[in-house]
């Protein structure tokens, strides 16, 4: 899948979150990446045989407090080759992407890996 339809498969998914959580997303970018930086799998201490299909970068906002503000955006990157070799067609990938997106945006409003499991939402 070329790098254009893939970007708007995860615009979709983001367009098809509730209004009330688009309108919450704050000082964010939302971008794709190939795969993840060595940097971003360094700083969370991920192994060689971990995949990452996604990651969020910043600041929950359950953790902002008064003085947030004039900070550079967070950052949520979705990877495209993790994602792609995890499925088998197109259809496969478009599920994925949305589970992705969700979970990542998740962590923006501040809920762990814990409790995102705890939910059998990721």
């Amino acid at each position: 899948m070329d790098t254009q339809q893939f970007e708007q498969l995860v615009a979709r998914a983001i367009e098809s979150m509730p209004e009330e959580i688009r309108e919450r997303l704050e000082n964010i970018d939302i971008v794709v990446a190939d795969e993840p930086t060595r940097e971003q799998l360094r700083s969370l201490g991920s192994g060689r045989n971990e995949t990452l299909l996604g990651l969020y970068e910043g600041v929950p906002l359950t953790n902002r407090t008064y003085g947030y503000s004039f900070v550079m955006p967070d950052k949520i990157t979705i990877f495209q080759r993790p994602i792609e070799a995890s499925c088998k067609n197109e259809s496969q990938i478009t599920s994925k992407i949305q589970r992705v997106v969700r979970h990542e945006i998740a962590h923006h409003f501040g809920i762990d890996d814990d409790r995102l499991e705890e939910l059998g939402r990721y």
